[in-house]
């Protein structure tokens, strides 16, 4: 019989590529990974990793065990979103994470109608990029959470994660006419490797150019901030440009941001997500878009 926690070690080695770093996310040594492999291997009864010195690859049979291993852990997430629903309503603790955006305009709102619709639950908020939360779902640190994706940024795919649309906003340009118009300005982008840092340097690169980055700054009203002190442009959501400093101009451009909430396929079902995601949908009806 094989161990489906072993098939989760398994999964992330394909994801993540090595040894140590899967040690990393589950928070077990590398040698406690690499001993729970080799004994997945002997339960497999078939080689499934190729080592070459400090490297490691998946065999054949490895990448094959690997597609089987994501239905049965889906599969094992939905009997776990069942049992969780004959018990009652959602009680306990749910692990939410958020950008800082939805952290600030949503999630207030929507965690007040949670408790109160739910008293029995305890929320509690982890702020983290998108580009991190498939990452932390896998391996457990989140339950739901929330995440955007932008035009000019293909989105994030994993097999093990599923997601459901919340709203989508539109975006905006400080002080300049058109993106274009901004050639040669000072910009103030979010950290290189966020979602909305590529977006900025994408959307200047349709534009015709690349941006001239002076500040990396992820939280937008500190962005807008440095806009009205004369410090750059930048490109801002409308949740962030709701009530811009005074002397800030905005120009809304052809493009937009869509918020979801994800959460790990098969446990969509789970009492306590959907009494979340109706109440991130419920928050989202007042939201001034």
């Amino acid at each position: 019989m094989l161990d489906p926690r072993k098939l989760l070690l398994l999964r992330e080695l394909a994801r993540r590529g090595t040894i140590a770093a899967v040690a990393e996310a589950v928070t077990f040594t590398p040698s406690a990974v690499s001993q729970q492999l080799s004994a997945l291997e002997r339960e497999a009864g078939v080689p499934l990793l190729e080592r070459t010195g400090r490297t490691v690859a998946l065999t054949s049979a490895g990448q094959l065990l690997v597609e089987h291993a994501q239905a049965v852990l889906e599969q094992l997430e939905r009997a776990s979103a069942a049992l969780a629903a004959a018990k009652g309503g959602p009680s306990g603790p749910l692990r939410i994470g958020a950008f800082p955006t939805a952290a600030r305009v949503l999630l207030p709102p929507a965690l007040a109608g949670l408790t109160g619709a739910h008293p029995g639950l305890e929320p509690m908020v982890s702020e983290i990029d998108p580009a991190d939360v498939s990452a932390a779902l896998r391996a457990g640190e989140l339950d739901v959470a929330l995440v955007h994706e932008y035009d000019f940024v293909p989105p994030v795919t994993d097999a093990s994660i599923e997601a459901e649309a919340l709203f989508s906003e539109a975006m905006y340009l400080t002080d300049r006419p058109s993106i274009a118009a901004a050639r040669g300005d000072s910009w103030i982008t979010n950290k290189p490797g966020t979602l909305c840092h590529t977006m900025a340097i994408r959307a200047c690169q349709a534009a015709g150019f690349e941006p001239i980055v002076r500040h990396h700054i992820d939280d937008f009203d500190t962005v807008l901030a440095f806009v009205a002190a004369g410090q750059g442009i930048a490109i801002v959501p409308r949740l962030a440009a709701i009530d811009p400093p005074r002397g800030v101009a905005l120009t809304r451009l052809p493009l937009s941001r869509r918020t979801l909430a994800a959460f790990r396929r098969g446990n969509g079902a789970h009492p306590a997500i959907r009494a979340a995601v109706a109440a991130f949908h419920t928050a989202v009806a007042h939201l001034p878009l």
